[in-house]
C-alpha cells in the first residue's frame, strides 16, 4: 500500500487529470440519473400548462404520464447510441479529441433543457436528456480507457476505481441540488436541469492542457516520442523502460492487425472468458439489486417512523454511504484485490437480500423489525459500493490488450445502459407482482454472480495485460497451448464497428 500511495504522490499531474476527467465523465453519469427525480412534479405541470397554452385544453394525466415516461427512458436510449459510438470514435480520433467532442454535446444538452421552460417547450427537454445520454454513453466508456491507459500499474485498480467515486459523488450532489431549498424548487428546476454543462465545460478547458493517452500514442499510433512526452508530464521525470518494453511487447504482439469489431471480440474464442467475464458480473451489475434497493427505500424509511419531509435527506444519506464505501474500495482493491472483492461482495448482497426479504414479509410482527431493516439497507449499500461496484469498474481494465479494449468498452457500455432501462422499466411491474418477493430475483443473481467470479475469474492485481491474456488462456483453449498461436494468427484486421 505504501508503494502505490508514493507513486500517487509523485504523479500529482495525473490527479489532477483524474479529476478533469471524471466531473466530465462518469460524474456525468451519476449525476444526471439521480436528478431527474426531484424536478418530477414541476416538470409535469409544466407540459401540461404548455399545452394547454398552444391548444387551450389540457393534457389527459395519461397522456402527461407517458411523455414523462419518455423523458426519463429517452436518457438510456441515447446512453445506447453513446456506448455504440463510442469504440469507433475513440479509435478514430484518439481518447482527448473524443472527449472534446462529447463535451460540446453535454453543453448542447445543457443549452436545450435550460431553455426549455422560457421557449415553452417540453419538447427541447426530451431532445436534452437524449443527449445527455450519448454524452454519457460516450464518455463513460472513453473516460475509463484513457485512464486506464494513462496509469501506473501499480495505480491501475485505484484510478478505475476513481470514475465510481465520481458516480457516487454525481449521485450525491444530484439528490442534494435537487432539494427544493436549492435547485429543484418551482423556478430553479430548468437551471438544474443545465447543470451538468459546468463540469462539462470544466473539462472541454482542462483537456488542453493534458495529452492524449500514452499506450494509444505507442500501441496504435506507433508515436514512441510522443508517449515518453506524455508519461514525462504525467508521472513526472522517472525511468520509464518497463512501461515503455511492456507496450513494445503488446504492440508486437498486435502486428498487422487494428482494433477488433464488436461482433468480433464477442465471437473470437481467444478472449471468450474475459467476455463472460466482463457481461455476466461486470455489466450486469445493474440486476445485483442496488436500483430496487433505491426504488423501496422509501417503504422501508416508512415503515421505520421517518416523516416524509425527511425522506429526501435519508435518500441523500443513501448517497453519501454510498459514495464513502466506494473510497473505501479504492483503498482496498489494490490490497485485497479484484477477484475476492466481487465474488465476496456479491455473496454478501445475496445473504443481506435474502433476509431483507424476509424481514419486510415480517415487518409487523415485531416492532424493532422496520428499523433493522434500515440497517440492512444501509448495509446493502455498504457492500455494493466497496464491492462489486468498484471491481466491475477496475476488471475490465486489466482483461483486454490495446485491440480489444474499445470493443470491449462499447459491450460494457451497452450491458449497463440496457441494464438500467429494463430494471427501470419493469421493476414497477415486478413489484405490483411479486411484491417484497421481488428482491429474490436479485439475490438468485447475486448467487450466480458470486459463484462465477469466486470459480473462474483469475486474480488481476499486480499483474501486466499479456499476463492476465495468459491467465484467461487457460480458460479459452483448456491447455491447449498450440491453439493460442493459431487464433491470434487469424484475427481479422479491420476498424471497431457494429
Amino acid at each position: 500500500m505504501i508503494s502505490w500511495l508514493s507513486v500517487l504522490l509523485q504523479s500529482w499531474m495525473l490527479m489532477v487529470m483524474v479529476i478533469i476527467l471524471g466531473l466530465g465523465g462518469s460524474f456525468q453519469y451519476g449525476f444526471q440519473i439521480s436528478v431527474i427525480n426531484a424536478p418530477s412534479d414541476h416538470i409535469q405541470r409544466f407540459i401540461n400548462e404548455t399545452w394547454l397554452k398552444r391548444y387551450g385544453t389540457p393534457m389527459a394525466e395519461s397522456t402527461v404520464k407517458l411523455i414523462w415516461s419518455i423523458i426519463v427512458s429517452i436518457f438510456s436510449i441515447g446512453a445506447v447510441v453513446g456506448s455504440i459510438s463510442s469504440g469507433q470514435l475513440s479509435v478514430k480520433y484518439g481518447r482527448k479529441n473524443c472527449l472534446l467532442l462529447n463535451n460540446v454535446v453535454a453543453l448542447g444538452a445543457a443549452t436545450l433543457a435550460g431553455l426549455s421552460k422560457m421557449a415553452g417547450s417540453f419538447e427541447m427537454i426530451i431532445l436534452g436528456r437524449f443527449l445527455y445520454g450519448c454524452n454519457v454513453g460516450i464518455g463513460l466508456n472513453v473516460h475509463l480507457m484513457y485512464l486506464v491507459e494513462s496509469s501506473p500499474r501499480e495505480l491501475r485498480g485505484f484510478m478505475s476505481l476513481s470514475s465510481c467515486v465520481f458516480i457516487g459523488l454525481g449521485k450525491c450532489l444530484g439528490q442534494i441540488f435537487g432539494l427544493k431549498e436549492l435547485l429543484g424548487g418551482e423556478e430553479m428546476w430548468p437551471y438544474l436541469l443545465a447543470f451538468s454543462g459546468a463540469p462539462a465545460l470544466l473539462q472541454l478547458v482542462g483537456l488542453f492542457f493534458f495529452p492524449d493517452s500514452p499506450r494509444y500514442l505507442f500501441i496504435e499510433k506507433g508515436n514512441e516520442e510522443g508517449c515518453v512526452r506524455a508519461l514525462t508530464q504525467l508521472w513526472g521525470k522517472k525511468d520509464f523502460k518497463m512501461e515503455l518494453e511492456d507496450m513494445a511487447r503488446e504492440w508486437d504482439k498486435m502486428k498487422g492487425q487494428k482494433a477488433k469489431t464488436v461482433l468480433g471480440v464477442l465471437r473470437n474464442r481467444s478472449v471468450r472468458w474475459q467476455m463472460l467475464t466482463l457481461i455476466f458480473p461486470c455489466a450486469g451489475v445493474q440486476l445485483c439489486g442496488i436500483s430496487a434497493i433505491y426504488f423501496y427505500a422509501f417503504d422501508i424509511f416508512s415503515a421505520a417512523g421517518i416523516p416524509d419531509e425527511q425522506m429526501h435527506y435519508m435518500s441523500i444519506g443513501i448517497g453519501l454511504t454510498e459514495l464513502v464505501s466506494i473510497i473505501l474500495c479504492s483503498f482496498l482493491i489494490e490490497c485485497i484485490g479484484r477477484k475476492k472483492l466481487m465474488g465476496f461482495g456479491y455473496a454478501l448482497m445475496a445473504i443481506v437480500q435474502g433476509i431483507l426479504v424476509l424481514m419486510l414479509f415480517l415487518k409487523d410482527h415485531r416492532h424493532w423489525i422496520p428499523y433493522f431493516n434500515v440497517f440492512l439497507l444501509y448495509m446493502f449499500i455498504c457492500i455494493y459500493g466497496s464491492g462489486p461496484s468498484g471491481a466491475s469498474m477496475a476488471l475490465p481494465a486489466d482483461m483486454f490488450t490495446q485491440a480489444w479494449r474499445a470493443p470491449a468498452y462499447v459491450v460494457i457500455g451497452l450491458g449497463n445502459s440496457l441494464g438500467l432501462f429494463l430494471v427501470g422499466m419493469c421493476f414497477p411491474f415486478v413489484v405490483a407482482l411479486m411484491g417484497q418477493f421481488s428482491f429474490l430475483i436479485f439475490t438468485m443473481y447475486c448467487v450466480l454472480a458470486a459463484a462465477f467470479t469466486l470459480r473462474f475469474v483469475p486474480e488481476t492485481k499486480g499483474k501486466t495485460v499479456l499476463e492476465i491474456t495468459e491467465d484467461f488462456n487457460k480458460l479459452n483453449f483448456k491447455g491447449k497451448g498450440s491453439e493460442v498461436e493459431g487464433m491470434q494468427k487469424k484475427d481479422v484486421a479491420i476498424t471497431t464497428k457494429l
